[in-house]
């Protein structure tokens, strides 16, 4: 419903909303490309020794319910507010000089928030759940920036790989997140929402291998093992250690 009105609005108000959308200010980049996962199961070989994170302790801004960023009490970005959300506690990200946001509706920006300048606004969903599919594309895990990227996965079926630089896509996965994932070496561990743990590389998106899970929380890594639960899974074949 709130894509909806929005579309209807830019319709009527500018003609046209291909690229420049009046409600987020900055250039639009879908970048969801494909709806198919091709798991290659197959086996990690360099395995990682670490897991990114990143230190937000220094991050003083925070995101309201509406989509509304604040620096205190200066206003550095107003969204598109919606009634039809999933309760979550949000925060942005920072990184560098910017920051990253996911939305309720299911974008993530990068603003430069000395100057309040939108850098890009890419979309976090499949084009179908906004034509009568899913009713909630909210994103309620805090993307991920790292090198030169910026990871993020929404409740609209897509978990992306984005330029940090750009906005544009490198590429998507037709998976809907809702819990923390994680990035260690050169791999991407995610626990979607279809109660499977994906093992995703970085560089091109692969599924290296995929494997259920009896509960929907973050993974954690250590010691060669991903825990998701109790349960252990060995990071080189994404086999359940009994």
């Amino acid at each position: 419903m709130r894509k909806t009105v929005a579309i209807i609005c830019c319709m009527f108000a500018f003609s046209a909303c291909d690229k420049h959308d009046p409600i987020l200010p900055g250039v639009r980049t879908a970048i969801f490309s494909t709806s198919h996962i091709d798991v290659k199961n197959q086996t990690i070989t360099d395995i990682p020794t670490s897991v990114a994170t990143v230190d937000n302790t220094n991050c003083p801004y925070t995101q309201d319910a509406s989509n509304t960023i604040w620096d205190g009490t200066r206003k550095i970005f107003s969204g598109f507010p919606t009634n039809n959300t999933v309760k979550n506690d949000m925060h942005p990200v920072c990184s560098g000089k910017y920051l990253y946001a996911g939305l309720s509706t299911g974008e993530v920006v990068k603003i430069n928030p000395h100057t309040r300048q939108v850098v890009w606004i890419a979309d976090i969903y499949r084009p179908s759940n906004m034509t009568g599919g899913a009713s909630m594309v909210d994103i309620v895990v805090a993307p991920l920036p790292y090198g030169n990227a910026v990871y993020a996965g929404g409740l609209g079926d897509a978990f992306c790989r984005i330029s940090a630089t750009s906005g544009t896509k490198a590429w998507c996965l037709d998976i809907a997140v809702s819990v923390p994932f994680i990035i260690a070496g050169n791999y991407a561990f995610v626990v979607a929402d279809d109660n499977n743990l994906y093992a995703i590389q970085l560089k091109e998106g692969t599924v290296i291998w995929r494997t259920p899970v009896a509960t929907r929380v973050a993974p954690q890594y250590a010691d060669d093992v991903i825990m998701v639960g109790t349960e252990r899974v060995d990071i080189v074949t994404g086999k359940i250690i009994l």
